[in-house]
């Protein structure tokens, strides 16, 4: 810029020179706002944050509601816990004939706790995750395992699984039980026979 005569002696902006909500996003050069910049209180949300770990985005929780008795693959009487003070995160689980479908792609802790009573002596009471990656062919890939000795005993084994949900159409999970002359037990108002599902992080 040119003058006619002195130039005029730099005098540093203030605040008060500037009104409010002028600046814009234009007039800020890319990359040059660092973490220092933002205020420890800025309670910026999640939602406006990408590549950022967030804590848990789903989390849900499902029973079973009555007693099995065999072996077998649990098809029925499953229901999402509904009881006081229950609540799930996200999206949710869905089920169909026993086959759990995942929300999202992602990596899930599936954990699966069994109750079972006894009605005879030397019966061995197992129960297991299955998991497809096919939505075909299902494999056991967690076995919990009890030994009962006596009859009109209650025992219970809970089990595990880390399963990386590449697809939501061909990765789904089931749960069995192996119980004979034995019950799994099931109840409709508490947890006795339940599972859970975590998304612990993206694929």
């Amino acid at each position: 810029m040119a003058y006619l005569g002195n130039a005029p002696t730099s005098v540093p902006l203030s605040s008060t020179d500037l009104n409010d909500g002028i600046i814009t996003s234009a007039k800020i050069a890319d990359g040059t706002i660092v973490n220092a910049d933002i205020n420890a209180s800025a309670a910026i949300a999640s939602t406006k944050l990408s590549g950022v770990a967030s804590g848990l985005t789903e989390a849900d929780q499902w029973r079973l509601s009555t007693d099995l008795t065999g072996d077998q693959t649990i098809t029925t009487n499953l229901e999402r816990v509904d009881s006081d003070g229950s609540g799930y995160l996200g999206t949710g689980m869905t089920q169909s004939s026993g086959v759990f479908t995942f929300p999202s792609t992602g990596y899930y802790l599936v954990t699966a706790h069994f109750r079972f009573t006894s009605n005879a002596t030397d019966n061995q009471q197992q129960g297991s995750i299955a998991v497809t990656i096919n939505n075909s062919t299902y494999a056991i890939v967690t076995q919990a395992t009890a030994n009962f000795y006596s009859g009109s005993v209650l025992g219970t084994v809970s089990g595990f699984y880390l399963f990386d949900v590449t697809s939501t159409t061909t990765h789904k999970v089931r749960f069995e039980v192996s119980s004979v002359n034995n019950q799994v037990t099931g109840n409709t108002t508490a947890n006795q026979t339940y599972f859970t599902f975590l998304k612990l992080g993206d694929t």
